[in-house]
């Protein structure tokens, strides 16, 4: 990468609220700089409800494109010009792109949660899964599954929303969070997609240990901290763990090959983050 910033440096980053805690910008800048490119990756804050006039600083600016993350995933596929079918689906994107005049959104999330998931030795095609959530992760990740043909089970605390998440996979159950336990004794894998564990906060999935005793593996998409009190709890009973950082990196891979049409350096990108 060159180290001087030019007229022609490419201009990328990420927008959410709060975002200076992103790690996106030290795995980005890590495989621009790998792959030798003159482009540069930064955060701007966008506070919710400006997501729309963000995107049209993008396309006026001519920023190459934009990483989205909390909480503007969904209102950021509302203010893009085209969505690919995955963003359609899920009426969320993570990356949006600036195609001459056109904003183009798409969402890489599940695609990085099973390149993720397939680390850990796990095959989804044949594996139960129980995701608790049903938020913006929950969706994405429940959708990746389905296509892939995984057993799935959407667990969250708002019953409706649970049934939503559980028609982007076919087949796929919906059991209320007093049977969370229950669904987690059959299955294989448990992801929490949700944000309890993340920061200081000492809150955890609400599930007992001998459920937590018999997984395969207990996949937290938090990442800060890397010990999420879920994952204490999984290790203290010698279960198989991972955090959402493999995800977070697997997905920037995926955004960065779409945005600049180059394969990405992901050991670089991993490395930049000790992953």
């Amino acid at each position: 990468m060159n180290p001087e910033i030019s007229g022609v440096t490419q201009i990328a980053g990420v927008i959410g609220d709060p975002v200076s805690q992103s790690l996106s910008p030290a795995i980005w800048n890590a495989g621009f700089s790998q792959a030798q490119m003159d482009w540069r990756f930064l955060a701007f804050p966008v506070v919710a409800g400006q997501v729309a006039s963000a995107l049209a600083g993008v396309r006026a600016l001519k920023i190459a494109g934009v990483s989205i993350t909390m909480p503007h995933k969904s209102d950021a596929a509302l203010a893009c010009d085209e969505l690919d079918d995955t963003a359609s689906a899920l009426s969320s994107v993570n990356l949006v792109r600036l195609v001459g005049t056109k904003l183009l959104g798409t969402s890489t999330d599940g695609s990085g949660f099973l390149s993720a998931l397939t680390d850990q030795g796990i095959d989804p095609a044949s594996s139960r899964v129980v995701v608790f959530g049903a938020g913006a992760a929950a969706r994405a990740i429940t959708h990746a599954l389905g296509s892939l043909g995984a057993d799935v089970v959407v667990v969250a605390r708002n019953e409706e929303k649970s049934k939503k998440v559980a028609n982007l996979a076919p087949g796929a159950e919906v059991e209320k969070i007093n049977a969370l336990d229950q669904a987690v004794m059959t299955a294989d894998v448990l992801v929490n997609a949700t944000p309890l564990g993340m920061g200081e906060s000492g809150t955890s999935v609400p599930v007992a240990n001998e459920a937590l005793a018999q997984l395969k593996l207990v996949f937290d998409t938090v990442y800060h901290p890397a010990q999420t009190p879920l994952i204490q709890q999984a290790k203290s009973l010698g279960v198989a763990t991972t955090n959402g950082l493999g995800m977070l990196v697997h997905q920037a891979a995926c955004s960065f090959t779409l945005l600049t049409g180059v394969a990405a350096p992901i050991a670089a990108m991993r490395s930049a983050v000790g992953q």
